[in-house]
């Protein structure tokens, strides 16, 4: 049971406003609520979404990467040739003492 006097008064069938119409109903601490964006008419959820190439990035990152122009032509790109890679020097072999292996645990004095 809540303490009575210091919780908001909750209001069930709150509006959800959205451009002057009623989009939904929920439950909130406000009687109506005015919204610019919602689900019903955001580009993303309706479908209509546009991807704005401002300044020419796609066709930039295209020719950059050798992958043609965002239109479909290829541009082919020349690549160094690389270089011949020195041999790796074999490590020298290091001669180790051979270690014992013990399977009892080491014995401690105190």
């Amino acid at each position: 049971m809540p303490k009575p006097d210091i919780h908001p008064t909750w209001y069930p069938d709150a509006k959800v406003i959205c451009n002057g119409e009623v989009v939904m109903t929920t439950g909130s601490t406000q009687p109506e609520i005015n919204v610019d964006v919602w689900s019903g008419n955001h580009p993303f959820y309706t479908g209509t979404q546009k991807i704005l190439d401002t300044e020419g990035r796609v066709d930039r990152f295209m020719r950059k990467y050798g992958m043609g122009a965002a239109d479909g032509t290829a541009a082919k790109k020349e690549t160094p040739a690389p270089a011949a890679e020195a041999p790796v020097a074999e490590a020298a072999s290091v001669a180790e003492a051979p270690v014992a292996a013990s399977t009892e645990p080491a014995a401690v004095e105190a």
